[in-house]
């Protein structure tokens, strides 16, 4: 599929176990707020992104990272988009329409244990936070 927005390749990170070919679908619940239900399935076109989402993510498992390909049209992810990085330098992104599976990826950076709880300490403060709302 052909996107104007940015040639991919795309990542996706989770913590599910996944076989190529499987699609993955918006309407489950965030990483990062388990009460809310998503209305689109987030992508990035960084490795290193996908892994941090995968190992920050709030279900237990171990982190993946999965080259995927959108089935449909996707747009800036408006979470990040100019709400908290000028552009979208993060090359993050999403789509109301199901991604593909093409494989799993090995060769992304884990974060340190001290940068993982870091990142889980910021994301905590996050949802304690009424102005970090999530644009779903």
């Amino acid at each position: 599929m052909d996107n104007k927005l940015d040639p991919g390749p795309f990542f996706h990170g989770t913590k599910a176990t996944l076989q190529p070919g499987e699609l993955l679908t918006a309407g489950h619940p965030s990483n990062y707020r388990p009460e809310i239900l998503m209305n689109h399935i987030y992508f990035t076109a960084l490795k290193d992104g996908a892994g941090l989402a995968a190992e920050v993510a709030a279900l237990d498992g171990t982190p993946h990272v999965y080259q995927v390909e959108p089935t449909g049209e996707f747009e800036n992810d408006p979470n990040v988009t100019d709400k908290k990085f000028p552009g979208n330098p993060t090359r993050s992104y999403r789509s109301a329409k199901p991604l593909r599976v093409i494989r799993e990826v090995a060769d992304w950076n884990r974060l340190t244990p001290e940068a993982l709880a870091g990142w889980r300490e910021r994301l905590a403060q996050l949802r304690d936070d009424p102005r970090a709302e999530i644009i779903n």
